[in-house]
C-alpha cells in the first residue's frame, strides 16, 4: 500500500480530514490544530489489541526487491527546497524543517534507512541532527574518517508500514527487510542517479553529506514539545530531485500523535521481547504523558519476587532513552492512568519497590539531562506474593 493508496484508504473509511483553504507553511498547519490519526493499527491489517504481539513476532527477514522504474521518477530536475512547501512550525523555531524524510545512506557496503529532522538552510543545503553512535552518524564518521562524503538520498512521503519500520531500532542494513516482512510483501526499492537505492515515495532528494563543513542545526521542537538545543551538525548538499507529478508533501507535526507513534511505539516490540527473557511479560505500553519516549508500562504476570526489578532492568536494556518504567500485575489495565497509580498507590512501598539508577545515558531530549546524563527510576508496583491476600481487588458480585 503506498503513500497515495493509504491517503486513499483513509478517505474511503471517513478517517481522513481535508482542509481545502489555504494554510501557510509558516505556523499554519500548527495553528490549525490539526491532528494526525493514530492509524497503525489500519496500515498494519491488525486489531489495536494486537499490535505488541504483531510487532514482535516479525523478524527483519523479509525479501526487498530491487526494480528498475518507478512513479517516483516522473518528474526529475535540479533541487529548489523553496519550491516545496516545508513548514516552520513554532515560533522558536530555528528555520523550515523537514519532518518526514527518511534519510538513506551508504558507505563501504553499509546502507541505513532512517528519520533524522532536517533543518533548510538553502535551496540546496540542508543540516540534519545526526544522534551520536546511532547508525547514520557512525556511517558518517566512517566516510570522515577517510575524507569521503557520505551518499544519500531522502525519500518523503513513503508507504505508511516502510515509514514505521525505518524508525525502529533494528540491526543495522536491514529496516526494508523488517518493512517487508510486516508488510508480507517485499519492498521494492530503485536505484538514484547516486547509486542509493530508496522506496518508491512522493519526493526524493539526492545528495551527500560533506565531510568537513558544520553549521548550525536548532532550536527545533522534538518530541518532549520543548526545544531542543542548538549544535554544530555537519552539511548535506543535494544533487537532484526526482518527484511524483504534483507530489504530496508528508510532513511530521513536533510532538504530535504520528511523531509520538514512529519515535516511540517501536520501543515496545523491543521492550517485550527483553523482558520476555527475564519475566512472564504480558504487554508494554509507551505513555502519553511520557510523551510516548520517556515513560513506559509493563505488564507481567509475576512467579517470583524479584520478577519486578528483573523486568526494570530488561525495560532500561532495551530502550536506553528510557527514564521511568512502572510494572504492573496481569490484573492492571495497563491502558487506564488510573489503574496504574492504583497499582502505585497499593502496591509499592518506596523504600523496597523504587530502583534508582544515578548517572546513567538516556536521551539528549531529556530537559533534566545534562548532555544526555540523567536518572533511571523503575517503579515495582507488584504484589507481594507471599501476602497475595491482601492485593486481591473486590469484585461487584452479580444480582
Amino acid at each position: 500500500m503506498s503513500f497515495r493508496e493509504f491517503l486513499g484508504k483513509l478517505k474511503e473509511e471517513g478517517k481522513l480530514r481535508e482542509v481545502n483553504a489555504p494554510i501557510s507553511p509558516v505556523y499554519g498547519i500548527t495553528a490549525s490544530q490539526i491532528k494526525e490519526p493514530e492509524m497503525l493499527a489500519l496500515a498494519l491489517g491488525v486489531p489495536q489489541s494486537g499490535i505488541i504481539e504483531y510487532l514482535s513476532s516479525h523478524p527483519p527477514e523479509g525479501e526487498v526487491k530491487v526494480v528498475d522504474d518507478s512513479p517516483t521518477k516522473e518528474v526529475t530536475g535540479k533541487p529548489d527546497l523553496g519550491k516545496l512547501p516545508i513548514l516552520t512550525h513554532f515560533e522558536g523555531d530555528g528555520a523550515p524543517y523537514i519532518t518526514s524524510g527518511v534519510v538513506i545512506s551508504e558507505y563501504d557496503g553499509v546502507t541505513n534507512a532512517s528519520i533524522h529532522r532536517l533543518r533548510v538552510t538553502g535551496k540546496d543545503t540542508l543540516v540534519p541532527r545526526l544522534v551520536e553512535f546511532r547508525h547514520t552518524h557512525n556511517l558518517f564518521m566512517k566516510a570522515k574518517e577517510n575524507n569521503e562524503p557520505l551518499k544519500l538520498a531522502i525519500a518523503i512521503g513513503i508507504d505508511p508500514v516502510t515509514l514505521f519500520a525505518v524508525c525502529t531500532r533494528v540491526p543495522e542494513g536491514k529496516e526494508f527487510e523488517y518493512a517487508s516482512s510486516l508488510k508480507g510483501e517485499p519492498v521494492e526499492l530503485f536505484e538514484c542517479k547516486n547509486g542509493i537505492k530508496v522506496p518508491h515515495s512522493e519526493i526524493v532528494l539526492e545528495g551527500y553529506i560533506d565531510p568537513e563543513e558544520i553549521a548550525d542545526e536548532g532550536p527545533f521542537v522534538d518530541i518532549s514539545g520543548t526545544y531542543d538545543i542548538i549544535r554544530k551538525q555537519p552539511v548535506i548538499h543535494l544533487t537532484n530531485i526526482m518527484h511524483r507529478k504534483d507530489p504530496v508533501y508528508h510532513a511530521l507535526m513536533p510532538a504530535g500523535s504520528e511523531h509520538h507513534i514512529l519515535m516511540g511505539i517501536p520501543y515496545e516490540p523491543l521492550i517485550f521481547n527483553e523482558v520476555k527473557k527475564a519475566a512472564d511479560v504480558k504487554n508494554v505500553v509507551m505513555t502519553p504523558g511520557g510523551c510516548y519516549y520517556f515513560h513506559a508500562v509493563v505488564q507481567i504476570h509475576k512467579k517470583n519476587d524479584d520478577d519486578g526489578k528483573a523486568a526494570i532492568e530488561a525495560t532500561f536494556a532495551a530502550h536506553k532513552s528510557l527514564k521511568h518504567v512502572t510494572i504492573v500485575d496481569d490484573d492492571i489495565n495497563i491502558f487506564d492512568p488510573n489503574d496504574i497509580e492504583f497499582a502505585i498507590a497499593t502496591r509499592l512501598k518506596g523504600d523496597e519497590d523504587i530502583h534508582i539508577f544515578p548517572n546513567v545515558r538516556g536521551s539528549t531530549l531529556d530537559p533534566r539531562s545534562e548532555n544526555g546524563i540523567g536518572t533511571k527510576v523503575g517503579f515495582d508496583a507488584t504484589i507481594e506474593l507471599s501476602k497475595k491476600w491482601k492485593f486481591e481487588r473486590a469484585t461487584i458480585p452479580k444480582v
